[in-house]
């Protein structure tokens, strides 16, 4: 095994102990143990047990704000909204373990990489998508950040209730948060689906 191939066993082999005993009851012994290999070769590669953490929680930062970032993109909003939701949905179908990894509490000097951080930039990206729809129908911009904080808080709570039920099938969650985010309880739709191509398109990505 290469130095790189052994590298990324032991990210792959410490993300699936850090979602599964948090960051204190894992130890490096035993994420030495599961690759087969001593204690040193870990040292080596990430001077401790931190440093193999900070990388695990760093890969899962990016990948899921790639997605969403990704999500945040298209001209409508209704559409904007979908993406977002299935997005995070499909980040936590795909990357349970990772997930797992970023809503846990962690080591303080990893404050910076925490999933709060992660929802505070997708509320300032939604706050400035917002400002600029409700600039061009005469709403007051100010209360651009209150809604983004509404919807971002929606989306996420009900994406970290999703983790364990997995059900009902992500599209729908998703569609069913749209509704609720685009119509209101006034005037939701009976059997609410989606506008967008997203899931298609991710589905073909995660085939490839």
């Amino acid at each position: 095994m290469t130095g790189t191939q052994r590298r990324q066993q032991l990210i792959e082999i410490g993300r699936a102990l850090f979602a599964e005993r948090g960051y204190d009851a894992t130890s490096i012994e035993e994420i030495a143990q599961r690759a087969q290999v001593s204690k040193p070769v870990v040292y080596e590669h990430f001077g401790g047990k931190e440093g193999l953490y900070a990388v695990v929680v760093d890969r899962e930062m990016s990948m899921l704000l790639d997605m969403v970032n990704a999500s945040l993109t298209q001209n409508r909003s209704r559409i904007r909204l979908e993406q977002v939701a299935l997005a995070l949905l499909t980040y936590i179908e795909e990357r349970t373990d990772g997930f797992r990894i970023l809503v846990r509490d962690q080591p303080a000097p990893n404050a910076d990489g925490r999933y709060s951080s992660l929802l505070n930039e997708a509320v300032g990206q939604v706050a400035h998508i917002l400002a600029g729809d409700f600039g061009r129908r005469d709403f007051d911009t100010s209360l651009a950040p209150l809604y983004a904080q509404a919807l971002v808080g929606m989306v996420s709570t009900t994406a970290t209730w999703w983790l364990d039920e997995r059900t009902p099938p992500k599209e729908v969650v998703a569609a069913h948060l749209v509704n609720l985010c685009w119509n209101g309880l006034s005037h939701l739709e009976a059997e609410p689906g989606l506008s967008s191509e997203w899931n298609t398109n991710s589905a073909g990505r995660s085939a490839g």
